[in-house]
């Protein structure tokens, strides 16, 4: 392997930064005030509905994913939550019945956000004006992002950098800094503040709204919506102003100018010297005036514990700050200030005064806070209990704190307030919530009665109380350990001026981070006989994720494997429909029976085979029911479905079509001799593809033609129809689809600038026959064969909206005749095609075209369409269509336009839908597919429900579900069957809305999605709560068992702690002399180690613990193995489960730790688990790592290495190896080499000699380096080392004894390096699919004997190394340097020096760049379709090659 990619598979999901503000829209939009209560008698008590008012976005970031949400917040009796399927999470609170995220934007960045703030608009509610993002990276680059509503998403406003040789001079000569730069704004959003190199201050100064800088032209580019900019920026540093070590800032509320108070140490001290040292931190309030750039000190406080470490602003009316220490809460302002003890640890300054106690005890290092009212703050602790701290004042004195506890919730890495009544939790080591807060005050009936018995949120809710929840929730369903319960009281209610706060769970994000340690295994429902890629889905990852109440074992599968209910063999299938028929349904169905439409079941199964149609009835049993119906059976059928609201079926067979009331037909229609008109060459014209849109059929014909279908509803007769804009029309067709644009208010009407439209036609619908198809607008989308696209409406035919190259695949797509104004917001997107017609002599793409196209919107109040189209090469383009308002006067109306739609003008600028646009979804997780030459079948199948889930199924040789979640596109692979050639839903007794496919080897599966797994996700994920945190998982392959190691946290008095202390063998008293008797019986929190063998019962079915091992006390599990010994007696190999373990006994008592081997026995008739004790030993050092070496046991045990032979009794020691390592982290063998991993000193590489009894090293890395995991790299006959660090880098390492520069051979060489941006904790090698695998020819040249590396890491991300042949690495690396410049980055991050190795100050020696990102190559598929052509051209290649090695890639990495 001299050159290797890098592809990340699964991103990161542990959310590390949330912020609120107005992003995406201003604080006058759309506030959705809450009607108020009518006045019952509860109303004395309990305070009126307070309103939601308007509902700021979440911003959050998992190490370089930035997403924007919206909060969608559901009024209690509004139509939208009258009309949801499922009951919403969390009951009814203040009115609220729900509220969901909904994604707006989601961009991986070239980087890693350090901290992130927002900035927000000075001005009071009725500002038009909007918020901006400010993140910070790593040493110290600054950008503000602000929305573009014209392209959807964020674009960069401002950049700050203060790196490289001009700012040198801010490091003072060093090169490691403790923390990355910390981003501040001050409440009124006049500046922002950024701490960088531990000690200089930047100041980001905002633009003033009336400044020069954001004018007229500016406001009309942007929809006239202008968000907060930074004008300037400039430095203070604060060791000038005496400052030493700054601990924290922050920008206080209620002064003329903005006034940034910093907490520091001038001297430091430590927890061994706390008795002579204490109370040495200070915080100082500067006025920061921007004009004059000169900071001047306001006031100072001194004396503050050295513990202190967080600084909260207290909101006006009240002003001045809150220190958060460990022990103690501080209050200061200018004129006032208090203080609260926490627990026995705090002391006072002088410890003469008492400092008062809060009413329990409690620690708040490493606590989170956020502000729920101007007086109540919500602080977050390290063990997730959420406390309330609320100041009591008078006028601006405050007097007192109270701190109370409230309910515990996850472990937060964040918090954010999103408008008056939601908060959302961020977390790393679990799922994020948000959550719902009100609050009554005093001890009102309501709250002390009804809340108390529902109990803490620790204990399992009942369920009955739990409500019923939606299927996205059913993660949620086993973790009422990590949710908030539906009410939470505080504490004490005994004054009447305490708040009570109730909570309720409204959403959450699924985290499968922090990724410890992962093993490969096989899935239950595995395929004995499967090959190649179908074999690829017969396993899943089994992860240890999580810590304490929030750890879980996540099993991730990047591929869907449904389960089946039956299979039949039926080969020669082109394609299925069902569909449904109800005799009993009159015209005029009641509104009350609506409700069930959804449950209908499905009356018919039709399928077409090569020449002849089936027709199945799915009643309890699928009978074939061909011979006594009047469907066409005669040829093959090319659609089937409802009209006239499911009371007809309609079947389009190539030559006609039929319309048929259940088994009866009512009407027969043939098409090919109707047109005479276009001469008689249409006699052999067939139907190529279908679109059923109730009351509309459309049929595209092998000649390019388009007929229409028109039902009349009242009669429920249809007639055909040629549409008149196609009738003369030399124009061939490619694909077309019919829209239904459904809803009491559609959709497409806001994009459309009449008046009429948006406002009259509602009413007039709702008064039809109220059935639902009676809702809504139909539209018709065609795709030319010149790769252009239309919409039309039907059934008038008028165009909408066209966009002249589809095919191309631009980023944005905006109506043609909507004028841009003169801003460079789309300059970029909208290339002509005359600018590169001179590239079309490179590679022909003149006959690309749009071979399939589907448009749909599901339900959902808020959502949006997708628009997809299926390129001849495989391409699919995914466009999620969007409104933005075209200020008025831009619109042109050519002369060409008129006279091409032979309508007036005035009808062409009015009806057309110019507000618009669309935007292009990426599609990274879906493999294209190679091109077929059959383009007949259709390949799209869209569904509304299948087990609670909709989007859409692309069949074909590479299967994949496209599901839409929080209004984004989730892309989940099924490999599990190979090519699938047709697919639809089925709804009935046996199979509950599940889902028929037919392979293309002919069988027919009738099968469910599983229902635990969550496929919300990057990959589809079922989490297992353990309770517990885990820390290594392992496969026991033969038994089908997973061995875990688990802790537990104990509450143990302090005696017993103390003797557990002791040496036993020096056998020491304990000194008890500085500990009062009370002391001694407090408890203490010790965690207790088990290893646990889990085993999955059925598919989708829960996780059992088969048998547990429990550890000493003290005693700590660190590694456990499945290893084969060679027993040296009985001459045979055995497989045990070996557990390596230390004594933690603290630094007086000698480290120590035992190697213990069980046998494991699975009793087959009632399948339990036995599992024995064969062998323990107790070694001096702890054991770190095992291995089985060519039978033998090698064992880590502190600083030595010992390889142990098993005699069936005992392990005796054949070979040591004493090398410096300090404490092995890894061990990996291949054949007869060890690569070992130490903690400090890099990696070593050994072999094992069987003939002189010996380990040897053959080199090692002299490097330093913080090992986190190691492994070998195997590509054909290559062996390289990779190693990943502390610093969140990978490198691969080679041996080399031959070469000079190797040290004759004591040295491993660098062969590649490359910073990945994430700690990664395990790598797991697995052998990839040669091309001969996938496609089934004969094995070529390639290399068989190839592998990759699978690796997670501690943010939740998945990713890959995978081996490259040099001309691939050659093209691929030359793309990579061009798409450095040709993409632009967001937030103007540069890919190449976030991938650069980060050394963090140490000497390192640069290596070779042999890696590419698959991270930034992913962007070549994003561009258009004329700047692909062009960039390969310039790296001297073509689209197709490249696209064809980035195929093969990720083809060969599809390891699950």
């Amino acid at each position: 392997m001299s050159f290797a990619a890098y592809k990340m598979m699964h991103l990161p999901t542990g959310i590390e930064n949330c912020a609120s503000g107005f992003i995406t829209h201003c604080r006058a939009d759309l506030a959705p005030q809450i009607p108020s209560m009518q006045s019952d008698d509860i109303e004395s008590e309990w305070p009126a509905k307070r309103g939601i008012g308007s509902v700021p976005n979440l911003i959050v970031t998992a190490g370089n994913v930035l997403e924007v949400y919206v909060v969608r917040v559901e009024e209690e009796g509004t139509r939208e939550s009258r009309n949801s399927r499922e009951p919403k999470r969390g009951g009814v609170m203040d009115g609220v019945s729900g509220a969901s995220l909904e994604l707006v934007c989601h961009y991986r960045l070239h980087g890693n956000v350090e901290s992130m703030a927002v900035l927000p608009i000075e001005s009071g509610d009725g500002s038009r004006r909007r918020d901006s993002i400010i993140l910070a990276f790593k040493d110290a680059k600054i950008s503000v992002l602000e929305f573009d509503d014209s392209i959807h998403g964020l674009r960069t406003s401002s950049m700050h950098c203060f790196e490289g040789p001009d700012w040198l001079h801010l490091k003072r000569g060093r090169e490691s800094f403790a923390r990355g730069p910390s981003v501040k704004v001050d409440p009124q959003g006049r500046c922002g503040g950024v701490l960088v190199y531990d000690l200089q201050m930047i100041i980001l100064k905002a633009a003033q709204a009336v400044s020069g800088l954001v004018g007229d032209d500016d406001a009309l580019g942007s929809g006239g919506a202008i968000s907060a900019r930074i004008q300037s920026s400039y430095i203070i540093n604060l060791r000038d102003l005496d400052m030493k070590h700054v601990k924290d800032f922050i920008f206080v509320h209620d002064y003329i100018e903005p006034v940034v108070v910093i907490l520091h140490e001038r001297e430091l001290t430590w927890a061994g010297r706390v008795s002579w040292k204490h109370h040495t931190c200070m915080i100082a309030a500067l006025s920061i005036s921007t004009t004059l750039k000169q900071p001047t000190l306001i006031w100072s406080v001194v004396n503050l514990p050295h513990d202190a470490y967080k600084l909260l602003a207290v909101p006006s009316p009240i002003g001045g700050v809150l220190v958060i220490c460990a022990n103690t809460i501080h209050y200061h302002s200018e004129s006032a200030t208090c203080a609260l003890a926490l627990n026995n640890y705090a002391v006072s300054v002088d410890s003469s005064q008492e400092l008062p106690r809060a009413s329990f005890s409690v620690e708040l290092d490493a606590a989170k806070a956020a502000w729920l009212l101007n007086d109540v703050a919500l602080l977050s602790t390290k063990n997730g209990e959420l406390l309330l701290l609320t100041l009591v004042y008078d006028g601006r004195v405050v007097q007192r704190l109270d701190l109370s506890k409230s309910k515990a919730s996850v472990l937060t890495s964040d918090i954010t307030t999103i408008g008056s009544s939601l908060f959302f939790l961020a977390s790393r080591l679990g799922d994020s919530l948000l959550v719902q807060f009100t609050y009554g005050l005093g001890s009102s009936l309501v709250s002390s009665g009804l809340k108390e018995e529902v109990g803490d949120i620790e204990g399992d809710v009942p369920t009955t109380k739990r409500l019923k929840r939606s299927p996205s929730d059913g993660l949620q369903d086993m973790v009422s350990g990590e949710e908030l319960s539906l009410y939470g009281s505080t504490a004490n209610n005994t004054e009447s001026t305490q708040k009570n706060f109730s909570f309720s769970v409204r959403d959450s994000l699924i985290n499968v981070g922090p990724l410890k340690d992962f093993s490969y295994g096989l899935r239950i429902n595995a395929d004995a006989n499967a090959t190649g890629m179908a074999k690829q889905s017969n396993y899943e990852l089994v992860c240890c994720s999580g810590h304490g109440k929030n750890g879980a074992l996540c099993v991730l599968r990047q591929s869907i494997r449904p389960e089946m209910i039956t299979e039949v063999d039926l080969p020669g299938c082109r394609g299925i429909w069902t569909v449904y028929h109800k005799n009993a349904r009159g015209h005029n169905v009641d509104t009350s029976r609506m409700a069930a439409v959804d449950d209908e079941y499905h009356a018919y199964l039709i399928i077409s085979m090569e020449a002849r149609t089936m027709v199945l009835e799915t009643a309890d049993h699928l009978t074939e029911v061909t011979e006594s119906v009047d469907y066409f059976v005669q040829g093959r059928t090319i659609a089937a479905g409802n009209l006239f609201g499911r009371r007809r079926v309609v079947q389009v067979f190539e030559r006609g079509a039929r319309i048929l009331d259940g088994s009866f037909m009512t009407q027969n229609l043939s098409f090919g001799s109707s047109n005479s008109e276009s001469g008689s060459g249409s006699e052999s014209s067939t139907v190529l593809s279908v679109s059923i849109a109730d009351p509309y059929v459309l049929i595209r014909m092998t000649d390019g033609s388009i007929r229409l279908l028109i039902g009349d509803p009242s009669t429920c007769m249809v007639s055909t129809n040629t549409p008149s804009a196609f009738e003369n029309s030399r124009k061939s067709v490619s694909a077309c689809t019919l829209y239904h644009d459904k809803g009491p208010e559609p959709w497409l009407r806001k994009a459309s600038t009449d008046a009429w439209l948006s406002t009259g036609i509602s009413e007039a619908i709702d008064g039809a026959d109220g059935g639902p198809h009676d809702q809504g607008d139909i539209y018709c989308i065609v795709c030319y064969e010149t790769g252009a696209l239309e919409i039309f409406d039907v059934p008038n035919f008028n165009s909408v909206f066209s966009v002249d190259k589809f095919v191309s695949g631009k980023t944005h797509l905006v109506d043609t005749y909507v004028r841009e104004p003169a801003t460079d917001s789309l300059g970029m997107f909208n290339k002509t095609s005359e600018e590169v017609a001179g590239l079309g002599k490179k590679e022909s793409t003149h006959n690309m075209k749009v071979v399939e196209l589907a448009m749909q919107m599901w339900s959902g109040h808020h959502s949006c369409p997708f628009l997809v189209g299926i390129l001849t090469d495989g391409t699919i383009l995914c466009y999620h269509a969007y409104l933005f308002e075209v200020p008025d006067g831009t619109s042109k109306i050519e002369d060409s336009v008129s006279a091409q739609n032979s309508v007036g003008p005035g009808i062409v600028s009015s009806s057309r839908l110019r507000n618009l646009r669309f935007v292009r979804v990426p599609l990274d997780s879906y493999t294209r597919e190679e091109t077929s030459s059959e383009t007949s079948c259709q390949r799209i199948t869209i569904f509304k429900n299948i087990s609670g889930y909709q989007g859409f199924f692309l069949s074909g040789s590479r299967p994949a579900w496209f599901m839409v979640f929080r209004e984004r596109m989730r892309v989940h692979p099924q490999l599990c069957d190979g090519s699938i050639v047709a697919f639809t839903v089925l709804h009935n007794v046996n199979c509950n809305h599940g889902l028929i496919y037919v392979t293309s080897q002919g069988n027919l599966k009738i099968c469910q999605l599983p229902s635990v797994t969550s496929y919300d996700n990057y990959w589809p994920v079922q989490k297992v709560p353990l309770k517990g945190t885990p820390h290594q998982v392992t496969y026991f392959a033969e038994k089908n068992l997973y061995p875990l190691i688990v802790s537990v946290p104990v509450q143990k008095p302090v005696n017993q702690v103390l003797s557990s202390l002791v040496d036993q063998e020096v056998g020491h008293q304990i000194e008890n002399h500085n500990l009062s008797p009370d002391e001694l019986h407090q408890t203490y929190n010790v965690e207790e180690f088990e290893v646990r063998i889990l085993e999955p019962e059925r598919p989708g079915g829960p996780w059992q613990t088969k048998a547990t091992i429990p550890m000493q006390s003290s005693e700590n599990a660190l590694t456990v193995r499945v290893v084969t010994l060679f027993n040296t007696t009985t001459k045979e190999n055995e497989t045990l489960l070996a557990i390596g373990t230390a004594y933690l006994q603290g630094e007086d008592v000698a480290a120590r730790g035992r190697v213990l081997l069980f046998s494991v026995v699975k009793n087959p008739d009632n399948s339990q688990v036995l599992v024995s004790e064969v062998y323990s030993k107790e070694l001096k050092g702890a054991i770190s790592a095992l291995a089985s070496l060519q039978g033998h046991l090698l064992i880590a045990s502190g600083p030595k290495i010992i390889l142990h032979k098993w005699t069936g009794t005992e392990l005796n020691g054949v070979a040591f190896y004493d090398a410096p390592p300090l404490y092995v982290v890894s061990l990996n063998i291949v054949k007869n080499f060890i690569l070992l991993g130490d903690i400090h000193k890099s990696i070593y590489f050994l072999s094992w000699k069987e003939q002189g009894a010996q380990l040897s090293l053959l080199a090692k890395d002299f490097g330093s380096l913080d090992c986190f995991a190691t492994e070998f790299l195997i590509d054909g006959s290559t062996l390289s080392l990779v190693v990943s660090d502390e610093q969140k880098n990978i490198q691969i390492f080679y041996y080399a004894p031959k070469m000079s520069e190797s040290w004759k051979g004591q040295k491993l060489l660098s062969r590649a390096e490359f910073h990945v941006g994430a700690h990664v904790t395990k790598f797991i090698r697995l052998q990839m699919l040669s091309t001969s695998d996938r496609s089934g020819t004969a094995p070529g040249s390639d290399k068989t004997n190839r592998f990759a590396l699978l690796f997670i890491t501690l943010d939740g991300s998945i990713g890959c190394l995978a081996p490259l042949d040099e001309l691939t690495f050659r093209r691929l690396q030359s793309l990579q340097k061009k798409l450095i410049d040709a993409v632009p980055h967001v937030a103007g991050l540069n890919p190449r020096s976030f991938r650069q190795f980060q050394a963090d100050g140490r000497v390192h020696r640069p290596g070779p760049e042999s890696i590419v990102d698959c991270e930034l190559l992913s962007h070549y598929e994003m561009l258009p379709l004329e700047e692909q052509l062009e960039i390969a051209q310039q790296v001297g290649t073509t689209r197709a090659q490249i696209l064809s090695n980035l195929n093969d890639l990720s083809l060969g990495t599809s390891f699950l």
